[in-house]
């Protein structure tokens, strides 16, 4: 989840296990400890574009990793509360904090390498948007209220509030699921997978991508909280077959490496831009639930095998379209 979603849910955890006249640096080791497996953000290179999206979210989110990052966090903490906290007080809260990071992204949709190195699978339990304030404002509210009443008891409110979100959020996705199997059934089409991912801010609206021998099919599915189902058709796409691409590329080469490492990052939800006939999206995510425009690509040039390729983020984010995204959240008819 986003920076702020990770140093609220670190500091509440932190609180969860200090003693009162502990909650103000529990609450900011946990926070710190939080947010500090997103550092790998940092790990990028001006000649090779796909290093971050490789790298972000993988060997810093794995659970193996949170004791290193706990003791990391305390040696930073230890110099300047040496005299208010013991380093194994600071160990706990650095870990509590830590210990969320990997586990709160992998209920997400973007895919964390949780169990590195022991396995190469990015998890995407897909249960909650990236940015939720659904999640973040209440947990927030109950860290605050924690730091004012001096009472651990409301940190553990609020691990359990989150904990119950988390949880009605994978009822929410399932729910979805299911809509999108009888889509469907209703087309019949046999697919071979399926998956519903939540659009941002909320967890009602779903983007919903089934896939057929030769094409993505995609709708936009609202799930109400009190049982209505709304459906934005959203067309379909031809897939784009990595393994046919990489015929008569050097294994060698830049370009074959990097559509490898583009197809793994996709999960192979892969298609061609429609204006552009040397670009790859990733067809999982789009601003709108319901739209094949992409939020990031690469392009090529298939005459160049020893350049890699270009990555590009593409977040058009018009008037036109956070209206239009208001609109399906609340349920309303498209124009």
């Amino acid at each position: 989840m986003d920076p702020v979603s990770h140093a609220v849910t670190g500091g509440l955890l932190a609180q969860c296990v200090a003693k009162r006249h502990e909650l103000l640096w529990a609450s900011l080791i946990g926070a710190a400890a939080g947010m500090a497996p997103d550092l790998d953000i940092l790990i990028r290179s001006a000649e090779d574009p796909l290093l971050n999206i490789q790298y972000h979210r993988h060997f810093t989110h794995a659970l193996i990793m949170v004791p290193v990052i706990a003791g990391l966090v305390g040696l930073c903490f230890y110099p300047l509360l040496r005299k208010k906290l013991s380093y194994p007080r600071i160990y706990l809260f650095a870990f509590m904090g830590a210990l969320q990071g990997g586990i709160l992204d992998a209920c997400t949709s973007y895919g964390t390498h949780l169990f590195w190195p022991f396995t190469d699978r990015r998890e995407a339990w897909n249960i909650v948007a990236i940015m939720d304030p659904l999640y973040t404002l209440p947990l927030l509210g109950f860290l605050v209220f924690t730091l004012f009443r001096k009472n651990p008891a409301w940190a553990r409110s609020g691990l359990i509030f989150a904990l119950a979100y988390l949880s009605f959020g994978y009822l929410q996705m399932d729910r979805a699921r299911n809509a999108g199997i009888e889509l469907a059934r209703q087309q019949g089409h046999e697919f071979h997978r399926m998956v519903a991912k939540p659009s941002i801010f909320n967890n009602v609206l779903f983007r919903v991508i089934y896939e057929t021998d030769d094409h993505f099919h995609l709708n936009a599915v609202r799930v109400n909280w009190f049982g209505k189902i709304t459906v934005y058709p959203g067309g379909n796409a031809p897939i784009f077959k990595v393994e046919e691409e990489l015929n008569g590329l050097s294994p060698e080469s830049s370009l074959y490496r990097d559509l490898q490492r583009f197809s793994f990052f996709s999960d192979d939800y892969l298609y061609r831009l429609p204006d552009n006939p040397d670009g790859l999206g990733d067809f999982r995510y789009s601003l709108l639930p319901n739209s094949q425009e992409t939020l990031w690509a690469i392009r090529y040039d298939r005459n160049r095998p020893h350049e890699h390729v270009e990555f590009k983020v593409m977040r058009d984010v018009t008037e036109q379209k956070r209206e239009t995204l208001r609109t399906m959240i609340l349920g309303r008819k498209l124009d």
